[in-house]
């Protein structure tokens, strides 16, 4: 698989782990944000005199907040698990091709991937014969 590939699919992984993190989120900050505001509209007299479109901003803010903050911790983390598997790769990369009597160069460490990709679909050829 080709860098250009490999990294358009890492693209989309990304976005999708966000997207979902996201609604989940501004799901959670809609229903945080009304919850309060319910319950201050019948407990403070002065809240209750406020505009229907005051509170809807403070539902809208929680919603963002909750949508925003969601979606960043997502993808977060989502790039420290790809850059921990990188560097696994990477470390068995560098291993192997040690052993061969190679520095392991970003060139010899692409080589050294194709390869393995290369035997895994053969692998995987010969199981589904």
């Amino acid at each position: 698989m080709s860098t250009r590939i490999r990294h358009r699919e890492d693209v989309d992984k990304a976005h999708e782990v966000q997207k979902k993190a996201a609604i989940e989120g501004a799901l959670r900050g809609a229903g945080i944000g009304l919850g309060l505001t319910i319950i201050t509209h019948y407990a403070w007299p002065l809240f209750r005199r406020q505009t229907l479109s005051f509170k809807a901003f403070l539902i809208s803010g929680f919603t963002i907040s909750g949508l925003v903050f969601s979606a960043e911790g997502a993808l977060l983390e989502h790039e420290a698990i790809r850059r921990r598997e990188e560097n696994i790769i990477r470390r068995e990369a560098r291993l192997d091709l040690a052993r061969r009597g190679l520095v392991g160069t970003e060139t010899e460490i692409t080589k050294w991937r194709t390869a393995k990709e290369q035997q895994e679909r053969e692998r995987q050829s010969e199981e589904s014969s």
